[in-house]
């Protein structure tokens, strides 16, 4: 089993960094479903809290999404450092040849207000390669949802204040 590393996000974001990771790590299965419905119908807790290392949250997808759910269970969280770290176990959102993926989302603080890195390390099955197409729809995806968050957090700064 191969594992291929490629980074799916490095943005630059006005807002700071204690909101964003608020948001998209801490509080996401409250956060996207309410804000954000079209990205996810909702989330469930398996097993543990958001901030627990070994937490594992359910997230269902809407109806008219191309996937049903993703599990996800957090194996590392450093609040005082923004970074998270988690391994999608199951669902349907990978191709055939992908066994699992690790996750790393790092929120730094900048001049600009926030520099966030997203790397995703795809642990293949057998010598299966991940396709380009696939790692863009992944890429497009994340960045679909960051910047929706980012515009909601811009017009709404009292939001994780």
């Amino acid at each position: 089993m191969g594992v291929i590393t490629c980074t799916l996000a490095d943005i630059t974001s006005p807002v700071a960094a204690s909101r964003l990771f608020q948001a998209l790590a801490i509080d996401n299965h409250n956060f996207i479903p309410k804000t954000f419905p079209q990205f996810a119908k909702s989330v469930e807790f398996v097993e543990g809290d958001s901030t627990t290392v070994g937490c594992i949250k359910k997230i269902n997808f809407p109806d008219e999404a191309p996937f049903k759910y993703v599990k996800n269970r957090v194996d590392e969280i450093d609040s005082g450092n923004f970074y998270l770290k988690y391994t999608c176990i199951e669902g349907d959102v990978f191709p055939d040849t992908v066994e699992y993926a690790v996750y790393e989302d790092k929120y730094e603080v900048s001049e600009a207000g926030t520099r966030c890195k997203m790397v995703a390390h795809y642990h293949m099955k057998g010598e299966n390669v991940m396709k380009d197409e696939d790692v863009e729809k992944a890429k497009e995806g994340i960045q679909k949802i960051f910047k929706a968050v980012e515009e909601h957090l811009v017009a709404n700064p009292q939001v994780y204040a």
